[in-house]
């Protein structure tokens, strides 16, 4: 029984510097991996101001400038002031929910529909799930839309101008139809859909910011011009 004894202790002696090279690589993967095991964040406040813009600034800020002269100078600002409390609160809800239980060390939920799952029941997970997808698929249909009638509109500016050139009036032959400006850009999401972790892509979002600046840009020259 002693040998044995000797024999284990002295197996254990032997296993002992593997365990602690094991537990160093472990420390060393900590570094770089966040407390789920996933790489470490390295965000700031930058990007995060981004993807904020991305998120919140869209194509229907074109259509601001004359909704808000409907309203009028009172009613205009007033109601923008609304909405920009609106989406404050509803962000903070957002961020609220981000992890399930203690607010520094719950399990981190990744998607909208995850923390739908940590706080409601399943009949109303489906709801939301279906508000959600339905709100996607607008959005889709309304920027194939624009998209395919800010296209038409370019092509139409161009067939104008060459026609002005040449002192004719072009009218008749500048009409044009929207729908293969929507098949190529259905044709474009498609192909786009395809590229694996395209979401990932670091300067994605910085172009995609700079794109809905261009939006509100775009609306003041053209009030500059007019």
């Amino acid at each position: 029984m002693e040998k044995r004894q000797a024999t284990y202790g002295k197996g254990a002696a032997r296993m002992a510097p593997m365990e602690v090279s094991v537990e160093a690589g472990n420390g060393r993967e900590s570094d770089w991996l966040d407390d789920d095991g996933r790489p470490r964040r390295s965000g700031t406040v930058w990007t995060a101001s981004a993807h904020i813009i991305t998120a919140v600034i869209g194509s229907g800020v074109l259509s601001l400038a004359w909704a808000i002269a409907q309203l009028g100078w009172v009613a205009g600002p007033a109601i923008m002031l609304l909405f920009a409390l609106v989406i404050y609160y509803t962000s903070t809800l957002l961020a609220e929910c981000y992890r399930s239980g203690d607010p520094e060390t719950g399990k981190r939920n990744y998607t909208y529909m995850d923390a739908v799952r940590s706080y409601l029941p399943g009949t109303k997970v489906k709801l939301c799930g279906v508000i959600q997808y339905a709100n996607l698929v607008g959005v889709a249909i309304g920027y194939t839309i624009a998209a395919s009638i800010s296209m038409r509109a370019i092509g139409r500016a161009d067939c104008f101008h060459y026609h002005d050139v040449r002192g004719r009036s072009g009218k008749d032959e500048c009409k044009s139809s929207s729908n293969p400006y929507m098949i190529v850009f259905g044709v474009v999401q498609i192909l786009f859909s395809q590229i694996p972790d395209f979401d990932q892509i670091w300067w994605l979002s910085i172009v995609a910011a700079v794109i809905a600046f261009a939006y509100s840009y775009s609306i003041i020259l053209i009030e500059i011009q007019y």
